[in-house]
């Protein structure tokens, strides 16, 4: 499947914008020799554009040997057009996921962002040093891969606890980061041809993970009460189906019970598993906390979890909770990309949890999180009387709904100038076109006055290009 991207605002014709996107996918191997790419009547209406603009672009990659065409079979990808690269290269959508964070001369809405100012060092540092002046020697050494014992049996509890999750202590998988718990997917279910189910839109880093594993995507668009579940194709070869059901990113849905049951009868039907990635869900301002996926079905979902909205991305320590038939193939993988996680950090966020300390820093973050959740909806409400706001209720970000403003690239240098950073929605979606008029708002690490500031200036820019 080719996923185009079309700048509307851009001086460069259309033509040549599809044109360079597929040849660039074929050069670099994206696209493989002998492969079918979309007819030109279905990319048209993928993209939204005119037949006539694909047929052009067609013609010129054809007359140039990059692809062929075979009456009544289909448009292919021709034999020796890629190269054979000389370094890495990097996709300018991977470069962008990775922000400066030393540059605080943005006020920047980014949603990833929690409030590290307010992370425990007393108390963390406390616990470690108890742990490495009580702990055995055994605790420096190499561990299990797949984690401390004493950490994943007290994170079963509380997962079971806070968030209706079933599962023994030895379906869980400890990792470094939620991102690599989704690579150790990406690989355990790897094979040739593999396509992945994923809502959309959805956050750059899943995306870019899946397809830099050779995946491709098939998008299932979202509403506001999440993945829409009656879109799912009729028939997969997908094995894999990725969905935030508890607060979907970044439009904020909570799938409903009718709609997970069906995503879950639809697993079982076709075979395939869930990954339910539940990054926020401890932040929850709007009536109670919704349970897990997993907890309907823990033989088909995977259910991946981590600490870095809740204490701090620097942490790294998040998890994979795992159906019993994957956990060997996983646990062989964790094995081979890096032994185990920090055996220290390990140990001393057991302690952490043990001791009641998560439990009341949760609390207060709720506390803190309302309070800045609620300046920046009375400060776009004020300023912006038209606007929309939208998955509000749960965790550190939501979505401004514009009705009469586009964000096309132009505004959003406009804003950048003003000194903000805003992350339109459009830029997150794999299907072009549906979401102009929104905008991703993250506020865990701002403070009120900080954001009122950024909504002031969000306003100046606006005018300023209006």
């Amino acid at each position: 499947m080719i996923w185009i991207t079309i700048d509307r605002s851009s001086h460069k014709p259309m033509t040549q914008q599809i044109y360079e996107q597929i040849r660039e996918s074929i050069l670099h191997n994206e696209l493989q020799p002998g492969e079918r790419i979309p007819s030109t009547r279905e990319l048209a209406n993928n993209i939204g554009v005119s037949r006539n603009i694909v047929l052009e672009a067609y013609d010129q990659l054809i007359a140039e040997g990059f692809i062929y065409s075979q009456p009544r079979l289909g448009t292919f990808v021709a034999d020796g057009s890629s190269l054979r690269l000389g370094r890495s290269w990097t996709p300018a959508s991977m470069i962008e996921t990775c922000p400066n964070q030393d540059d605080t001369s943005y006020i920047d809405f980014r949603a990833a962002n929690p409030a590290i100012d307010y992370f425990p060092r007393k108390v963390w540092g406390q616990l470690a040093k108890q742990v490495c002046n009580q702990a055995s020697d055994i605790i420096f050494s190499y561990s299990h891969p797949l984690g401390l014992t004493e950490l994943r049996q007290t994170l079963s509890k509380y997962l079971h606890r806070y968030r209706g999750v079933k599962c023994h202590p030895d379906q869980i998988l400890i990792t470094s980061g939620a991102t690599q718990a989704f690579h150790l997917i990406s690989q355990c279910f790897k094979e040739q041809n593999a396509e992945i189910i994923m809502e959309d839109p959805i956050t750059y880093e899943i995306r870019n993970l899946f397809i830099s594993a050779g995946y491709s995507i098939y998008p299932i668009p979202v509403d506001q009460k999440g993945m829409q579940t009656h879109l799912l194709p009729p028939t997969t070869s997908c094995k894999l189906i990725f969905v935030m059901p508890s607060h979907q990113f970044p439009m904020g849905g909570v799938l409903p019970i009718q709609r997970r049951t069906q995503l879950i009868q639809y697993a079982r039907d076709t075979h395939s598993f869930i990954i339910e990635d539940d990054y926020d869900s401890e932040f929850t301002y709007e009536g109670s906390p919704v349970p897990s996926l997993q907890g309907l079905d823990p033989e088909r979902v995977i259910y991946i979890g981590t600490f870095s909205k809740i204490l701090s991305p620097g942490l790294r320590i998040g998890y994979a909770v795992l159906p019993p038939i994957l956990t060997h193939h996983f646990q062989r993988q964790k094995w081979l990309m890096d032994r185990h996680t920090s055996s220290l950090e390990q140990r001393i966020l057991a302690r952490f949890l043990e001791e009641g300390h998560m439990e009341r820093h949760i609390r207060k973050m709720k506390k803190i999180y309302r309070k800045r959740r609620q300046t920046l909806i009375s400060s776009l409400k004020q300023e912006f009387p038209y606007i929309s706001i939208l998955g509000q209720a749960t965790g550190i970000h939501l979505v401004a709904d514009f009705a009469n403003v586009v964000f096309t690239s132009l505004l959003t240098k406009q804003i950048l100038q003003e000194g903000v950073k805003i992350y339109p929605v459009e830029d997150f979606a794999l299907q072009k076109g549906g979401h102009l008029k929104q905008i991703v708002m993250g506020y865990g690490s701002l403070s009120p006055e900080i954001i009122k500031e950024g909504v002031y200036r969000l306003k100046r820019a606006i005018q300023s290009v209006s």
